[in-house]
């Protein structure tokens, strides 16, 4: 039998919807680099959910690739990114942004795994002259790592930082989705839009072949952005396999009702280990759980399951995180749910 994977949001092919269109599309010929009509049709789609009728839109394949092309982008050689120390950009990306030249500068975080002002400002009081970097964009995820969201306020808070020191705002969207659809989050893709000097819609993870959609919304960010993909080898020649994709998912709101399937899912599982007394490492409103089992329950999940072991300190047990989607079921969860049960 096979193993039930909550490993990640990534292991099946694509909505149904999605390859559909892609089908649809066999036999017909397309300019190529994301030239075409359908890319450009859903450059507009998103102009239009942003509110930014004249945001830059670039489709690039995945979140490590887009996070190196654009931040590789915005800086000047002398210059840095600060990013909580739980960032994908520091902990999962096997050093891409300081190969492209880069350092990243990490701040203490929450158990949310969030940015907060004062971090910021202990690493620019700690760089103070040209014998260091200059620290210049603000990198945060939406949802984060650990499954939180960033409130309007929290937002807010960090634009007008950013705005007083002349730091960018890049948003890391792999998941920002799952950040919208959540109820906690209160805010739209017009909003993030407004906030950010820059962000990604992350599609690889919620109903995508592969594909992130880059918006960039600050005028000074957006000179010779092309030239910089192809070099970077982000200018995918078949682009347009990005833009029907991404004209699927935002035609009628596929892209946020996928998300919510996934929360959904997700709240269900928090809301069965909170009654069967299974701590969580912390409380999260999207598509990532962190229950903290003991290391006998651990292994029998492991005959059952597909999940991560993940790296951090919980006193109750050992810390795992489970990640659903719009195709997890019921009866996945109720059977994880069971098997905790029993085994605790």
């Amino acid at each position: 039998m096979d193993k039930i994977n909550l490993m990640n949001d990534y292991n099946y092919t694509a909505h149904p919807r999605v390859l559909d269109v892609i089908q649809r599309a066999d036999g017909k010929r397309f300019p190529g680099y994301g030239t075409d009509e359908e890319t450009e049709k859903a450059a507009a789609l998103i102009r239009k959910w942003t509110d930014k009728p004249d945001a830059d839109v670039h489709f690039l394949v995945g979140g490590t690739q887009t996070n190196q092309t654009a931040i590789g982008a915005f800086l000047r050689p002398h210059e840095a990114v600060i990013a909580p120390g739980s960032a994908h950009i520091f902990m999962h990306e096997t050093g891409a942004i300081e190969a492209a030249g880069h350092k990243v500068l990490t701040m203490a975080f929450s158990g949310e795994g969030k940015a907060d002002p004062n971090g910021i400002q202990i690493v620019l009081d700690s760089h103070t002259d040209e014998h260091m970097v200059k620290p210049k964009l603000l990198y945060i995820s939406q949802a984060t790592e650990f499954g939180t969201v960033y409130s309007r306020a929290e937002l807010n808070e960090l634009r007008k930082v950013c705005d007083r020191y002349g730091l960018f705002l890049y948003i890391d969207g792999a998941r920002l989705g799952c950040a919208l659809a959540a109820d906690a989050s209160g805010l739209s893709l017009a909003d993030i839009a407004s906030l950010s000097d820059a962000f990604y819609i992350g599609g690889t993870k919620n109903g995508l072949l592969f594909g992130e959609a880059l918006v960039i919304t600050n005028p000074a960010l957006r000179l010779d952005f092309r030239y910089l993909m192809k070099q970077r080898g982000a200018l995918l020649s078949k682009g347009f396999l990005l833009g029907i994709q991404f004209c699927a998912i935002f035609e009628d709101g596929l892209y946020f009702e996928l998300a919510r399937k996934a929360n959904l899912s997700a709240a269900l599982l928090s809301s069965g280990l909170e009654k069967a007394g299974v701590p969580l490492l912390t409380k999260t409103v999207t598509n990532q759980v962190f229950p903290c089992v003991p290391e006998e329950t651990l292994r029998r999940l492991e005959e059952r399951f597909l999940f991560e072991r993940w790296p951090a300190y919980c006193e109750t047990g050992v810390p795992i995180r489970f990640v659903t989607s719009w195709q997890t079921t019921e009866d996945e969860i109720e059977e994880a749910l069971e098997l905790i049960s029993l085994r605790l």
